[in-house]
């Protein structure tokens, strides 16, 4: 009995339901060990490589470069160099969803997926089927690396690649094997990191040389339908014009009387498929005609739109925040915040010690953390399925950050028990650990409320929609000068921050969302009681 074994789409936390395939680590044929990273797969909220759960052989890859697919789907094989192609190929058909038997196969992967494990198959016994000739024997896997025939490493690149260097497997295996230093690599992943292919394209771009590969290539014109236009409403003179450039009627948007394809319509789609020079040719319409001759054969480029696809990261922002825009009834309450002294004690603070940065964001999530203990029935989460309000006796503070696929909320756990300098520490690191996609699921999943703010843009104030399954979210503005009317009448100048809570009105009504924004009104006012 001979194994093979199926590598598999992982689930990385509790809401994962797909992965996108970003990079193979491995060429078909390589040796692996356990542990050695096999496959970078993007789920919606982090980028991260699958590790191997078991030493093996990469006999087959099944999904390649942004193919998108399930938690638990088959997206690589791996067996001993014994086996057939017959009978991997038959263990891939098994596991087909066309096979109607993927149920038993994919169970066991699903639970194993987070440790890179997968299950393990039994291939026929040899003595089923009439042994292989020794002419047709499975020849055996190539070597790890790839062959150097071809490559030329000009001296600038020359080196031996330092132990810090953020670079993707594939890429340190290939640059030992030419002795690349890829210090020397401009990486363009994600925070930086160096792939294969900057590593080729540096190579190139020095003067060596590398085996070319064939790219595909596209023309930019939009498809045309091959539709029967006969039946579309249009001007006789627009249909006649359109017979004479090939334009199909269908793809001309109809904007005339009645909704009829005229003239114009018939130009635009010229210029978007590129024909606006055969216009020329056309007969002139006569004197008065709604189709004005003179502007006809003037080709202006045409504004065609870049199809951008949505990215893992995006679908999920997109899902969650209008399912809860339109489940959860939002009500906000706004507040004006005079920070004068929350600028005091943060200038007190950094120059004090200089080790410590504290940014007015810092002193707004312990001052959020603060208010919730003080007014715990805001720090909770709806649970739509049982209908329950989960009240949480922590503050965990889930942070807005921006990042080039979105935006992800990386929490700070227990933010009511931690200092000042520890929550700026880790806002920083998680931070920095976002933009390079390398946050773990449970640094990310969960929260008992949302601090979103725009206030480093310039905003002076905005609206958030609640992160499900919590039930409120704060929205900070910029801190900007105001008069203000003092208690005794006079007029002195303050700095003042606009805060804007929204809430589920489900958990929250209007006399508790207001509590707890004078609440926090009141802390951000004094400061020192986040200091006790």
């Amino acid at each position: 009995m001979t194994t093979i074994r199926a590598i598999e789409i992982p689930k990385w936390g509790m809401t994962m339901a797909e992965g996108t395939v970003d990079e193979w680590h491995l060429a078909e044929g390589d040796s692996f060990a356990e542990g050695d990273l096999l496959v970078a797969i993007e789920s919606t909220k982090v980028m991260n490589d699958l590790a191997a759960g078991f030493d093996g052989v990469l006999r087959r890859i099944i999904a390649h470069t942004g193919d998108v697919l399930p938690v638990g789907a088959l997206i690589g094989v791996s067996a001993d160099p014994s086996v057939s192609d017959e009978e991997i190929d038959a263990f891939i058909a098994e596991r087909s969803p066309d096979s109607g038997d993927t149920g038993d196969a994919a169970a066991p992967g699903t639970e194993a997926a987070p440790a890179g494990a997968a299950p393990e198959h039994d291939a026929p016994p040899a003595a089923a089927a009439p042994a292989p000739a020794p002419s047709v024997a499975t020849p055996a896997p190539a070597p790890a690396a790839p062959s150097a025939s071809g490559v030329t490493v000009p001296a600038s690149l020359r080196g031996v690649t330092a132990d810090d260097v953020f670079a993707t497997p594939h890429a340190l295996a290939f640059a030992e094997e030419h002795g690349i230093d890829l210090g020397a690599v401009t990486g363009s992943g994600r925070g930086g990191r160096v792939s294969r292919s900057d590593v080729e394209d540096a190579v190139a771009a020095a003067g060596g040389s590398v085996p070319a590969k064939a790219e595909a290539t596209r023309s930019g014109i939009p498809l045309r339908s091959t539709v029967d236009d006969s039946g579309v409403d249009a001007t006789p003179v627009a249909r006649r014009i359109a017979g004479e450039l090939g334009i199909n009627l269908n793809d001309c948007r109809a904007t005339g009387r009645l909704g009829r394809v005229c003239v114009p319509d018939v130009e635009e789609a010229a210029r978007r498929f590129g024909l606006s020079d055969a216009t020329t040719g056309a007969e002139t319409p006569g004197p008065g005609s709604s189709a004005d001759a003179a502007s006809f054969p003037v080709a202006e480029p045409a504004n065609t739109p870049e199809a951008v696809p949505f990215t893992g990261m995006r679908q999920a922002i997109a899902s969650r925040l209008q399912q809860s825009a339109q489940t959860s009834p939002h009500f906000r309450v706004n507040q004006e915040v005079q920070i004068d002294a929350l600028l005091s004690l943060r200038k007190q603070v950094n120059e004090a010690v200089p080790a410590v940065k504290i940014s007015v964001n810092d002193l707004v999530i312990k001052a959020v953390a603060t208010a919730l203990i003080r007014v715990p029935e805001v720090n909770v989460q709806f649970d739509e399925a049982s209908r329950t309000v989960l009240r949480f006796p922590s503050a965990d503070i889930s942070v807005a950050v921006s990042v080039d696929a979105g935006l992800i909320t990386p929490i700070v756990r227990g933010a009511d028990r931690k200092s000042l300098s520890q929550i700026s520490g880790e806002v920083r690191e998680l931070a920095m650990k976002a933009k390079a996609g390398n946050l773990r699921p449970e640094e990310f999943q969960g929260g008992t409320f949302t601090v979103s703010n725009l206030g480093m843009y310039g905003v002076s104030s905005f609206d958030a929609i609640i992160n499900p399954p919590q039930a409120a979210i704060l929205a900070v503005g910029a801190g900007v000068k105001k008069p203000v009317v003092l208690d005794d009448g006079s007029v002195e100048p303050r700095t003042v921050m606009t805060v804007s809570i929204a809430a589920d009105h489900r958990v929250i009504d209007g006399a508790l969302a207001a509590t707890f924004v004078g609440e926090l009104k009141g802390i951000l006012e004094q400061p020192a009681q986040m200091l006790v």
